[in-house]
């Protein structure tokens, strides 16, 4: 697999997942203190569709080496777990799969044939972008084409791309220059003018003003998710846990920021996964073939 980079798309999986974990725990009230405290929620910390799908994403390049639509369709519908917290739009669309429908037919006819402009893609998708480290046009293109399977709408095209682009990117890349390289990637829309604005906050320390400019994927869209933790993964490249907790205190849909941050950060080589975090983590499924 010339070119390729299974040791950071694994890494980048299992951060994805630590960051899932990590932030659905605060969708529970008694947790909620831990997040002001910075102390770390009770185990176990269980992870939601954002990391199953993340592993079908894996599965499919592990023996493909690239996206198979068709089979990462098959793969998502297969393993679709009603109890992981998909939206009603995903949970319809993968049981239809199930049953026999066509892909493309369901997700273009989304929204009134608009398609879904949801973040779905762009949790998922780090690990797609590390697999292909080094080659960023080759991580959009593939990024592109994941995404297309359930969220036909450009804008979630872009968010996918963009989260691709970052876990693709050279980690030692200045902030303002690693935004730069990815906006090279995206098409014009909401999702790029999202990640322009986030260039601009940069000397910004504060996360709650950052995502009150960016969003917090409270609406749960790409535009509304991806700047922000685009914001978050330039400034903290380096600090996993910071990164993390930055991303939670902003609310919102923090299962999703968190694993998308996770995924990009954990994608850098030199970037260690805390080992008392890992610990609480639900371990990935046999079939995702990822040992921890």
């Amino acid at each position: 697999m010339e070119g390729m980079s299974p040791s950071l798309a694994r890494a980048s999986l299992l951060g994805l997942a630590l960051g899932d974990a990590f932030g659905s725990q605060f969708f529970v009230p008694a947790n909620r203190p831990h997040l002001s405290a910075r102390t770390l929620p009770p185990a176990p910390w269980q992870w939601t569709d954002d990391t199953e799908m993340a592993c079908s994403v894996h599965d499919v390049l592990t023996r493909r080496g690239a996206v198979d639509q068709d089979d990462l369709a098959h793969a998502f519908a297969t393993r679709h777990d009603f109890d992981r917290g998909y939206g009603p739009a995903t949970n319809r669309l993968l049981r239809l799969v199930r049953e026999g429908g066509d892909w493309r037919e369901l997700a273009t006819g989304l929204f009134d044939g608009n398609g879904s402009w949801g973040n779905g893609a762009a949790m998922r998708v780090a690990p797609l972008g590390a697999w292909f480290a080094g080659d960023p046009a080759r991580a959009a293109a593939e990024a592109a084409s994941s995404a297309e399977v359930t969220h036909a709408h450009p804008e979630a095209v872009a968010g996918a791309v963009a989260v691709a682009v970052a876990a693709a990117l050279d980690p030692s890349l200045p902030a303002g220059r690693f935004l730069d390289r990815i906006m090279e990637h995206v098409p014009p829309g909401l999702v790029r003018t999202g990640i322009a604005e986030a260039r601009g906050l940069l000397t910004i320390a504060d996360p709650l003003l950052a995502a009150r400019m960016l969003g917090n994927g409270r609406r749960v869209t790409a535009h509304d998710t991806v700047p922000f933790t685009l914001w978050v993964a330039a400034r903290e490249r380096r600090d996993f846990a910071k990164a993390m907790w930055t991303t939670a205190s902003a609310g919102g849909d923090v299962d999703t920021t968190c694993a998308i941050v996770g995924g990009v950060i954990a994608a850098a080589p030199d970037v260690a996964l805390p080992a008392e975090w890992t610990a609480r983590c639900e371990p990935l499924p046999d079939w995702a073939g990822v040992v921890r």
